[in-house]
């Protein structure tokens, strides 16, 4: 069973009705929201799956209902992006080129944050063979994005610095427009060092408007309270040497286990 397999069997996604790309992009393809996070149990993510089956639809791509990502994320020397998400900065950043590997595409994204605090995401489709780097093509791209957001940084700045792999499955209530995303089989790889998620827990976000969705009433009302994470702030702190300590370290080390060699080829590129 592959990783992808196993996470549609744990979470029981075979029983929720399914949507194609196109209709949750029509409904809920929203570049400019909220997310909040959580880090859940798979009994407790079976329970909300279970309790949002007669709202939501699960992405299904031609019978496949999760996708295995590839992420590449870009920082400066002194890391800028982790010292601004960590020390709470209003102008936060992230560049990566990410691969979405069952369906062979990729895509160099920036996100920002905005003066409301909310989440401004920006894409562009570049070949797959450009996975992990910065072309020029790309270069321009970011330096565009970064400098409408007000952000300080050049593409020339940048570097790789930390790749995360996970596999992802998607609920979309197709009626109001908001999403949830579960994140299993989570790790984070810089140099030779690892940090992996309990493979018992989930990363779940929430993607909507500034009012809670269902889903996050229905986690409140589980005793799950949100939690404040990127997957590439916790894969840096764990596993970049000399970095402060931080609340975000403190939160993933009950979590994540770290491991001081690179994972198998076969783990970094997953089955189709």
């Amino acid at each position: 069973m592959t990783l992808a397999s196993s996470l549609a069997a744990g979470l029981s996604l075979a029983e929720l009705r399914g949507a194609t790309l196109a209709e949750v992009d029509a409904a809920a393809a929203l570049q400019h929201r909220v997310d909040r996070k959580y880090l859940v149990p798979l009994d407790r993510a079976r329970r909300l799956i279970a309790a949002l089956a007669d709202s939501h639809h699960v992405l299904d791509l031609g019978g496949r209902r999760t996708t295995s990502y590839l992420s590449t994320y870009f920082d400066t020397e002194r890391l800028g992006a982790w010292r601004a998400h960590v020390q709470g900065r209003r102008r936060r950043w992230k560049v990566r080129t990410r691969l979405y590997v069952e369906d062979g595409l990729c895509r160099v994204e920036v996100k920002t944050k905005d003066g409301r605090g909310a989440t401004v995401k920006h894409a562009l489709k570049v070949p797959t063979a450009d996975y992990g780097e910065l072309t020029t093509q790309a270069a321009d791209f970011v330096d565009e994005v970064l400098e409408q957001a007000g952000i300080p940084i050049t593409a020339k700045e940048l570097s790789a610095s930390a790749e995360v792999r996970y596999v992802r499955a998607a609920l979309a209530d197709l009626d109001h427009g908001s999403r949830v995303t579960l994140d299993g089989t989570l790790s984070c790889h810089c140099d030779d060092r690892t940090a992996a998620l309990d493979p018992g827990h989930v990363l779940i976000e929430t993607k909507g408007g500034a009012q809670p969705a269902p889903a996050d009433r229905l986690l409140l009302g589980m005793g799950v309270r949100s939690v404040s994470l990127s997957k590439y702030i916790v894969g840096q702190s764990l596993l970049t040497p000399g970095l402060p300590d931080n609340d975000v370290r403190r939160l993933a080390r009950a979590h994540f286990t770290t491991e001081a060699h690179p994972a198998p080829l076969t783990e970094r590129i997953p089955a189709a």
